[in-house]
């Protein structure tokens, strides 16, 4: 069963050329019921998204902006998004934008039990980071984020010295390994993976340049993994090398 999904898009804080990889991620985590995208289609800024709404079946929602200094776009998503949630149609939202105005929507959709997929630029403020389940970040999605149409280059990988140099990154994966472990010390990689989400709602393996979790794990080189054969399926398991150690 797969989650049935509205996703948003604020046309003012997010660019034409992610479009491709956004509804590529978007299509992992469930079916995209509603697709629409806010802005004053008035203005030649937009012009770059009016070429890809029909190709990928986006409807336009015109809002004019009536009075300076005012987004007058951020309130039509907020009320459109409330009146989605009153349907009682969705399982989850995609919000598009790097807009912190969006945090107490994003709050109030959790509130409801619904899941929060925010999609946004790296400017995008801290509040509405947290206030989402999962949070990526659009470089990450196969295209730039400079409007030009040409592909992205891949995010740089990172080498061993510079992930552990990195602390936050380091303490995520042993906390979340924390809370997974079983008496021996192991947890499973897609335990893991969930722990880290959620302490971090913008964790994306993607950003320091690894396509899946277990590879950025094995970069790293602080952790001990395991290939198990688990029903029909192979899991990867993990481990903090010191408690290996510590029982030989």
């Amino acid at each position: 069963m797969h989650d049935k999904l509205a996703v948003l898009i604020d046309a003012d804080n997010a660019r034409a050329a992610i479009i491709e990889g956004l509804l590529a991620e978007i299509a992992k985590f469930g079916v995209a019921h509603v697709k629409r995208i806010y802005g004053d289609w008035t203005k030649p800024e937009l012009g770059s998204w009016k070429e890809v709404l029909l190709r990928h079946s986006i409807q336009p929602i015109q809002q004019f902006r009536y009075t300076v200094g005012k987004n007058a776009t951020d309130s039509a998503m907020i009320i459109d998004a409330m009146d989605l949630l009153y349907t009682g149609r969705f399982d989850g939202f995609c919000i598009v934008s790097s807009d912190s105005d969006f945090t107490r929507l994003a709050s109030r959709l959790r509130e409801s039990g619904l899941t929060v997929y925010g999609f946004g630029e790296r400017k995008t403020p801290a509040p509405f980071v947290a206030a989402c389940d999962r949070f990526l970040y659009t470089d990450v999605l196969g295209k730039p984020d400079t409007g030009e149409d040409k592909p992205a280059e891949p995010t740089p990988r990172k080498n061993a010295q510079e992930l552990r140099q990195d602390t936050r990154l380091v303490n995520l994966l042993r906390h979340a390994i924390d809370d997974a472990e079983d008496e021996e010390g192991w947890a499973g990689l897609g335990a893991v993976g969930s722990m880290v989400s959620k302490r971090a709602p913008d964790f994306d393996s993607r950003n320091w340049g690894y396509a899946r979790l277990s590879g950025l794990i094995k970069a790293i080189g602080l952790f001990q993994t395991e290939e198990r054969v688990v029903g029909n399926g192979k899991h990867l398991y993990v481990r903090h090398k010191k408690k290996t150690a510590a029982r030989e």
